[in-house]
């Protein structure tokens, strides 16, 4: 536990400070090619529910038999390389800087009022249709981005990471890459990646409500809000999202910043309404986006605090 703790210290911070350079290979990529073979191989005739878990428990077993050999030479060889090993591994699971980065990539030329340019950087983060999208919906798109992604992008595999080291953190991302790929409800998709889908709700179960609470008691007094206004839209609005763990970020944002998320969504020409999170009428806009940024950075240092406090807990009793 000592080594996980300060483990998820250091990867925290690596990817805070460095990120994910570009000319680095990211392991999410490696998964992702490894899901695609099997999903050309596995995704035909009958059977597809079964040949989906077959294919999320190969991508699991795979994932988990890498990152456990890596980290069992290193701790081997010495036990500060497996600390600086495992928390490399665990930095490539978390996204602070990249999330925020993304977000500021659509901010940018939203306040210069370059929506073209503002439109092209939405559409690499989101699924949505952005070539008409206008301010308050270019800014609704990067919020309730970094509000879905400050749990399933931060603080859930450092959760997982806490428990179980870079092998569950990794295991959560391998999880949560299956489910970005095969968790579509479409006719390719519907049985082949329920697994996936099923998979990544239960794992995100625990860290986006806790996220979401988190989010809430952390900000209110400094965005100036009530703390039961804002627990009273989280616990009513987040359940409204089509994703049982989604909704606990967006509600908790939309509460922070005086918005309402949410609303009319086209993909790929067709339209999605989307249950409305919050119940605030103040405008959307780069401002908007740049608070949210400033949301999420708390929210995942203070998450961070706990998961120290917490396995420094669990140390002394044990």
């Amino acid at each position: 536990m000592l080594f996980h703790l300060i483990a998820v210290g250091l990867a925290y911070l690596l990817d805070k400070w460095i990120g994910d350079p570009r000319w680095l290979p990211h392991p999410v990529v490696g998964i992702g090619k490894i899901i695609h073979i099997l999903d050309r191989k596995l995704n035909q005739g009958r059977g597809k529910k079964g040949k989906g878990m077959l294919l999320v428990a190969q991508v699991l077993v795979v994932v988990a038999f890498i990152t456990v050999s890596l980290l069992v030479i290193a701790y081997t060889i010495h036990p500060f390389l497996g600390v600086l090993v495992e928390a490399f591994i665990m930095a490539t699971t978390i996204a602070t800087k990249g999330l925020r980065e993304a977000a500021e990539q659509v901010a940018v030329p939203l306040k210069n009022q370059d929506l073209p340019e503002a439109r092209r950087y939405l559409s690499y983060i989101v699924g949505r249709d952005t070539d008409q999208l206008n301010e308050h919906d270019l800014a609704r798109g990067a919020i309730e981005t970094v509000a879905e992604n400050t749990s399933d992008g931060v603080t859930a595999p450092l959760f997982y990471g806490l428990i179980g080291g870079a092998p569950l953190a990794m295991i959560y991302r391998a999880i949560n890459t299956c489910d970005s790929m095969l968790g579509y409800k479409n006719e390719r998709y519907a049985q082949f990646g329920w697994a996936a889908a099923r998979l990544d709700d239960l794992a995100n179960l625990i860290p986006s409500r806790l996220t979401g609470v988190l989010m809430v008691f952390v900000n209110a007094q400094i965005c100036k809000k009530k703390l039961g206004d804002c627990f009273n839209v989280l616990f009513r609005d987040a359940p409204k999202h089509p994703s049982p763990n989604s909704g606990w970020g967006e509600a908790a944002m939309a509460a922070l910043l005086n918005i309402t998320l949410g609303g009319r969504n086209t993909y790929k020409g067709m339209v999605s309404y989307r249950a409305k999170m919050g119940d605030g009428k103040e405008r959307l806009d780069a401002g908007k986006i740049e608070e949210a940024i400033t949301i999420m950075e708390r929210t995942v240092f203070s998450f961070v605090l706990l998961l120290f406090v917490t396995g420094g807990v669990w140390i002394v009793i044990t």
